[in-house]
């Protein structure tokens, strides 16, 4: 049974005082208490605990599970009857039940269909002491028929007639919910004149023109198979008066018009229901549904009415324009009439329903277990009503009681079956039948006859925590059979409890109405029957209630302004409150300016919303208290302007309740001009140690004028405060009086405590020290203490003073040292320090790694292994493993150098890493060695390896020599970094027309021993592009390009001479050469004339751009100097004379691989060099060639 407390009490009376407090009960059925450790040891015959419903409708798409579940003692089989015969379960392939269950699975999903499985069905679950039997289960598989085709004619009526259309649904399993869309399946609006009426169908009070669609569609919806059927769709045509009138008058004469006022007024007239009286029958229990729909014109309104009674209140409700009345929850009294009223202005109606609530049996008293000991008397009632009235029978383990075996201690009478002296053998499950016309009831009812001695189920020495004041109740939660007696017992030797302030309940609590302090204590209850006797005790305790000694008070604050509500608490000290504000019983707003500090509640630039009430709860885990205070906000008075500034410094300071480690600082505030005080803060000085400095001590809220500080010991304290508000801080207060706290042995012991050597030889102990202030007293020393981690050797210890470090010498080379630091003074030592690990001092490693292989990986790339050294070889912490290397020479045997070792570190043990930035072609040696804190170990016995052949740098030089008319003559150098063995050149190259234009590729492969190599059948005049690289077995290098022109032919030659030679261009240089010999001699003159004239210095300084060399683009003279008269015109060509591109020589510069200033890279990756030829032709004029420009050209251009 669920153990609560019981509303009939037994008080003792002050006057029995020879009566034992007892919790005696009469003889009674016992109930099984609900523990797991009881109910496994204790026989109880099969309960049922979950069955399925009595209509159970299913899915025919999947499994069908009928559920049975059933608990006792030992655990109950399990079987089944199908319409009244035994259902065979294991000559059915497609039926399985659940292990240690009946509950039944049959498999349809994979063959078989639900229709054959439909039927009655009834669980049994029996043990030895009897037989449980569940409802009877009717299993019906769910049903989605489609409509009926049949031929809907569309609809054609007047404006404003009535108008219903039919739905019709199919009858489904179960009924279909029914609903109305268009084919945009979009709901039909629905109003006092158009709505949906009980049985699916739509009905309209008067019809509209818009009520016009061909798409009236009734849709039902099968909720169990989660499918929708729809009805074929319905065509309304609403014809207006004047379109009536105009097909008549084309065809009939003009005596059957009809008057447009006929059509809209008319009386209400109901469509559902017929006549003026009906009658609907409802079952207790279900929702009663009445409808009432009327057509007329203006649309009428439907009343309800009760006739000889009123409405319940709070069970009715109306629904579909109040055309449909509902009420909850129907019951007898709600049978009669009701009338619906249906009016318009033109008239009423009136409709009686009649209504009769029938009943199917329910409960007044269902059976209830029985638990009784041999000898005792019990009786089993079955009530329940009904209308009509149902008829009672009882069952006996499933079997009708007239034919099951018959017991001598059981006696019918009615509905109630009574039991004498039984027996153990009278254990049985007993069922009651409750039934008329319209259901059933079925109750499963135990009688277990048990011996079974006491049992206390309430926990041992539990803990009761109640206040002062207040009832306290003391669980005792028993079972035994015979039913036990119970008292209660007060501290160890106490006597049984006799006092008339216990109330005794007779599920065993005891309660104490008013607990006091002197209430605390253990107390025993005893529980006692024939067959034995057992005892629990618990424990009590008392404590203060929580009360609020400052409340709240009422405030009234100007509008901006700040109000502070105070709330201080006083509870029992072992309960810890936790403090609540409410506004208005709400939460107080989410606002910064709302905080809540300790005691006080503040609000901050109060705004006229935040008028209201506002409470503080203070609440502990056994009770709570409140208090409550208004606010009101009113209008600020005009005042002047305020001035504000940071406020005025505090005073009279004052120290009180001086303790060991603690004082109160009291203080008056300064003015806070006009800007609220948010804070004060509590500086300190220690004139004893840091005399004139000044140390935050605390910070306490602008509302507070004390302040509790904490105090350390050994200070001399002197202490200061400042105030803040919005605008700043304060200037500080005057110096409070000096206060000298007593000495004591220091609190903590130095920090930051290390172990390290810094010889093999030797421990450093190192610490941060405690300052003055963290002495607590004079004196201040150092306990210093260490022993080796792993040996047995006991603390070795040193006291010193003014210092921070301690050695200790002659220890064994790195080995772990246990260490400690405590501080003392001449009052006594700190708390027992912390230990740390420390190590002595390192060595070098003695052992080199062993094993060390090496895996090439690529050409750039190799991979190192090696084996770790042992531990104790590192004779120190491992911080890693050091690869050195170095390149021995070129596997080409040329530019044998040896390089300086390149070193990599890899950190921690691991012993394996990557060796990048390999030269391929290569030959390497390394060496591995540990390192330790003190520095490397020996090495590793050298390894050589050898990484393989890579592809070539470019070439480092490519000339054009000699050109001619149809041949150019390429030399070049081999690339500086051939990286491996070269086996060919590839030589590419393609024309260039004068739009910068490629031509077709020619690819040619050139002998790796060669340097120079002539190209003939060129094309002359012809601007060529060449792409040159060179390749090793690993593939091809990078590339050189250059630009080269062929020389152009005779003709054109002889046409360039001829225009050389042509009279008015030999006037034009005679001309010219006559200028310059002028100015020469004017020069000579002024120079003789006026003295030194530095002709020769004012060139040099100043570049006289007459006498600068012109661009070789622009076709200008070249550069003029003292030693010659003439320089030969120099040749107008695109490309250095020797047509060649030097590359700088770089070891390691990034400039080999294109990433330098000197040098790019195509989109497609390869390499463009420098070549002097423009990049671009500039725009044409006149004749000009596309070839490069001769000496006769730059003339010309001049000109």
């Amino acid at each position: 049974m669920q153990l609560e407390i019981m509303p009939r009490k037994k008080r003792l009376p002050a006057g029995r005082a020879p009566l034992l407090l007892l919790l005696c009960q009469l003889v009674r059925a016992l109930d099984v208490p609900l523990d797991s450790k009881l109910l496994e040891d204790l026989v109880q015959p099969p309960t049922i605990t979950q069955q399925s419903p009595k209509d159970y409708i299913i899915d025919p798409r999947e499994n069908i599970v009928i559920q049975c579940e059933a608990k006792g003692k030992p655990p109950p089989s399990f079987s089944w009857t199908r319409n009244g015969t035994h259902f065979d379960i294991e000559k059915d392939p497609l039926v399985t039940m659940k292990p240690g269950s009946g509950t039944l699975t049959i498999n349809i999903m994979s063959e078989g269909k639900a229709e054959t499985y439909e039927g009655v069905y009834q669980c049994t679950a029996r043990n030895e002491r009897g037989a449980a039997i569940s409802n009877n289960i009717v299993v019906r598989p769910s049903r989605s028929p489609l409509w009926t085709k049949e031929k809907l004619e569309p609809i054609t009526l007047r404006n404003g007639q009535s108008l219903i259309l039919p739905c019709r649904p199919p009858l489904g399993l179960p009924p279909p919910i029914i609903f109305w869309m268009d084919n945009s399946f979009q709901r039909l609006p629905q109003s006092e004149r158009v709505s949906q009426g009980l049985n699916g169908d739509l009905y309209f009070s008067n019809v509209l023109p818009e009520d016009t669609r061909e798409d009236y569609i009734c849709y039902a919806r099968f909720n169990h198979t989660q499918t929708i059927q729809q009805k074929q769709p319905i065509s309304v045509k609403v014809i207006s008066v004047d379109e009536l009138n105009d097909t008549i008058a084309a065809n009939l004469n003009d005596s059957e018009f009809y008057s447009a006022k006929s059509n809209r007024e008319r009386p209400p007239t109901f469509l559902t229901p017929e006549g003026n009286a009906s009658h609907k029958e409802e079952l207790r229990g279900n929702v009663l549904s009445l409808e009432c729909i009327a057509e007329g014109l203006p649309t009428p309104i439907i009343y309800w009415i009760k006739e000889d009674g009123t409405l319940p209140i709070n069970r009715t409700f109306y629904k579909n324009f109040k055309k449909t009345l509902q009420i909850i929850q129907v019951s007898e009294a709600d049978s009669g009439n009701y009338q619906c009223i249906a009016k318009n202005p033109l008239g009423a109606i009136y409709h009686t329903i009649s209504v009769t609530v029938k009943a199917a049996p329910y409960w007044i008293m269902a059976p209830q277990n029985l638990v009784l000991s041999p000898g005792e008397d019990g009786r089993l009632i079955c009530r329940a009503n009904g209308n009509p009235k149902p008829r009672i029978s009882w069952l006996s383990n499933g079997v009708p009681i007239e034919i099951a075996p018959d017991d001598p201690s059981r006696n019918i009478d009615g509905d109630t079956i009574i039991f004498s002296n039984v027996q153990e053998r009278s254990s049985a499950v007993y069922q009651c039948n409750a039934s008329n016309e319209y259901g059933y009831l079925l109750a499963n009812a135990f009688v277990n006859v048990l011996a079974e001695p006491p049992r206390i189920l309430t926990s041992a020495n539990t803990l009761y925590q109640v206040i002062t004041d207040r009832p306290a109740l003391l669980d005792c939660a028993f079972f035994g059979s015979p039913l036990p007696t119970v008292e209660w017992f007060k501290g160890a030797k106490g006597s049984a409890l006799r006092e008339d302030i216990y109330v005794l309940h007779e599920n065993g609590t005891l309660e104490i109405p008013v607990a006091q302090k002197d209430s605390t204590g253990t107390y025993t209850c005893v529980a006692r029957n024939k067959l034995g006797m057992a005892k629990n005790e618990v424990h009590l305790e008392i404590k203060d209630a929580t009360r609020i000694i400052k409340q709240p008070e009422y405030a009234v604050v100007q509008r901006g302004g700040t109000v502070s509500f105070e709330c201080k608490v006083k509870h029992d000290h072992t309960l810890i409150p936790t403090i609540t504000w409410l506004k208005d019983s709400g939460e107080l707003p989410n606002d910064g300016r709302f905080t809540v500090d300790k005691d006080h509640l503040v609000v901050a630039d109060v705004w006229d919303n935040d008028g209201g009430t506002y409470t503080c709860v203070a609440n502990t885990t056994l009770d709570n208290v409140s208090a409550s205070a208004v606010l009101s906000v009113v209008a600020p008075t005009p005042t002047p302007a305020p001035t504000y500034d940071v406020p005025n410094p505090p005073f009279d300071l004052e120290l009180t309740d001086q303790l060991d480690k603690s004082v109160q600082l009291s203080w008056t505030p300064g003015n806070d001009n006009n800007s609220p005080i948010t804070k004060f803060i509590i500086e300190y000085e220690d004139a004893m140690h840091e005399a004139g400095l000044w140390h935050h001590q605390t910070e306490v809220s602008g509302m507070q004028t004390t302040a509790q500080l904490k105090l350390s010991p050994y200070v001399n304290y002197s202490f200061r405060v400042m105030a803040v508000n919005s605008l700043g801080r304060s200037l500080p207060s005057e110096a409070s009086e000096q206060y000298l706290t007593k000495a004591a042995e220091p609190d903590t012991n130095p920090t930051a405590v290390e172990g390290l050597g810094s010889e093999p030889d030797n421990l450093v102990i190192t610490w941060k020290p405690l300052n003055g202030f963290e002495s607590n007293g004079p004196g201040l020393q150092y306990k210093v203490s260490w022993r080796q981690k792993d040996g047995d050797d006991e603390w070795t210890s040193v006291v010193v003073a003014n210092v921070s470090k301690y050695i200790v010498s002659g220890t064994p080379t790195f080995v772990p040292y246990l260490i400690k630091v405590q501080a003392l003074n001449d009052v006594g030592f700190a708390p027992e320090p912390a230990v740390v690990m420390g190590h002595s001092g390192e060595d070098l490693p003695m052992v080199a790694p062993g094993n060390v292989r090496v895996n090439v990986v690529n050409s750039t790339l190799a991979e190192v292994h090696w084996d770790p050294v042992p531990l104790k070889s590192i004779r120190g912490h491992l911080q890693g493993y050091r690869i050195y290397y170095w390149k021995a020479q070129s596997s080409s045997k040329r530019n044998r150098r040896h390089l300086e070792k390149k070193i990599l570190t890899f950190q921690g043990s691991k012993t394996h890493g990557m060796l990048p930035g390999l030269e391929p072609f290569s030959h390497y040696t390394l060496n591995v060695r540990v390192v330790n804190g003190k520095g490397e170990g020996p090495a590793s016995p050298d390894r050589v390896f050898t990484t393989p052949e890579g592809v070539p740098s470019a070439p480092s030089s490519l000339k054009i020599v000699n050109p001619t008319l149809d041949s150019l003559t390429l030399e070049w150098d081999p690339p500086s970094r051939p990286n491996g063995i070269l086996t060919e050149y590839t030589l590419k190259y393609q024309p260039i027309n004068s739009t910068h234009e490629l031509g077709p590729l020619v690819d040619l492969k050139i002998p790796a021993n060669k340097t120079r190599w002539t190209l003939k059948n060129l094309n002359f005049s012809t601007r060529y592009k060449f792409y040159f690289y060179a390749q090793t077995a690993a593939g091809s290098g990078s590339q050189i390009t250059e630009e080269a022109v062929t020389n152009v032919d005779e003709a054109m030659a002889s046409r360039q001479v001829d225009i050389a030679t042509q009279g008015w261009f030999i006037g034009l240089m005679c001309a010219v050469a006559l200028l310059i010999l002028i100015l020469l001699i004017v020069c000579f003159i002024r120079r003789n004339k006026g003295g030194k004239y530095p002709v020769k210095e004012k060139e040099d300084a100043h570049a006289d751009p007459e006498i600068q060399p012109m661009k070789e683009d622009d076709g200008t003279f070249g550069e003029y100097s003292d030693a010659e008269d003439h320089k030969p015109l120099k040749k107008g060509s695109r490309t250095p004379s020797d047509r060649t591109v030097k590359k700088e020589d770089s070891d390691d510069s990034l400039v080999d691989y294109g990433e330098g200033v000197n040098g790019q890279f195509n989109e497609d990756g390869s390499f463009i060099g420098q070549y002097s030829g423009k990049k671009e032709k500039e725009p044409a004029e006149g004749n000009e060639s596309s070839e490069a420009p001769s000496p006769v050209n730059a003339m010309n251009s001049f000109v």
